[in-house]
């Protein structure tokens, strides 16, 4: 495997992590600064922490499943725009490159889901062609939760990345809008996780008395699994803090494998109880 992939077996699932790289991020949490120093202790002193790109691969039965085919190609216009909003981005090859190192082909991609509709997190779904959009899984059923999509501003302003790329899924017929807990293939779900985004959601696999989740944005970094309460600007706090404390009691539980997007990689972990609360164990 390539440095920037990574796979386990869950069950008779194979999960593949695909990093696209890192960015720098201030977290800008309403705490103090000995409680963001305890927290992020390798915080430069600007406040801002390195944060990974991750997406994954499901191979179960017979689905490929890609949650959230993340950035647009290294070399495309849409990083450079990308680079200009996030100073210091560095960029893994990509989502192309992990998927011919691993023999996938993007026209055997048989679903692609998007947490949330956020542009690092679904802008690789088509390719820039000099202008013109196609779709970079042709034949893929594209998801994403309602909240993100039926009332978004972005599908009325025609340049954004929502119109142009996920809305060219829509416009062919290949997306599916998503309401509730949603099976997409026998043992994967995708579950509604609101805070990040009104529809944000969670990919949860289950084979063979294992489990995993794909968690999206539910968390930005290990310190909000201890403290489900610290957000950054722009969230819902309430249906954030309340999607957080759900899902955490099913994962303890189930002792569940996790991945976050924006963990480093290859950013396996779990949840675990620490005193009367709960931490992030990384699994790597």
């Amino acid at each position: 495997m390539a440095e920037f992939v990574a796979s386990r077996r869950v069950g008779d699932a194979t999960v593949t992590v695909i990093s696209e790289g890192s960015l720098p991020w201030a977290p800008r949490f309403q705490i103090s600064e000995e409680d963001r120093r305890r927290a992020m202790p390798e915080a430069g002193a600007d406040g801002r922490i390195e944060l990974g790109l991750n997406l994954v691969h499901l191979r179960t039965g017979d689905a490929s499943i890609l949650v959230d085919p993340g950035c647009d190609d290294p070399a495309s216009s849409w990083q450079g725009h990308f680079a200009e909003k996030f100073p210091g981005v560095k960029r893994s090859p990509g989502l192309g490159a992990a998927l011919a190192g691993a023999g996938v082909r993007p026209e055997a991609i048989s679903h692609v889901v998007i947490t949330h509709a956020h542009g690092d997190h679904f802008a690789g779904v088509a390719v820039d062609q000099g202008g013109a959009f196609a779709l970079r899984f042709p034949h893929a059923r594209h998801m994403i939760g309602r909240g993100d999509w039926a009332e978004n501003p972005a599908r009325r302003e025609p340049s954004s990345d929502l119109a142009m790329r996920l809305g060219l899924a829509d416009r062919l017929g290949l997306l599916s809008v998503v309401d509730g807990d949603y099976e997409i293939a026998p043992g994967v779900t995708m579950i509604p996780a609101p805070g990040e985004t009104p529809g944000h959601a969670i990919v949860r696999l289950r084979s063979a008395n294992e489990s995993f989740y794909y968690l999206g944005d539910l968390f930005h970094h290990p310190c909000e699994v201890e403290h489900v309460d610290w957000f950054p600007p722009g969230r819902n706090p309430a249906a954030l803090r309340a999607s957080r404390e759900r899902f955490i009691a099913d994962a303890v539980v189930r002792r569940a494998t996790l991945v976050f997007t924006h963990e480093r990689f290859p950013a396996w972990g779990r949840i675990v109880r620490a005193g009367s609360g709960y931490r992030w164990e990384r699994d790597w």
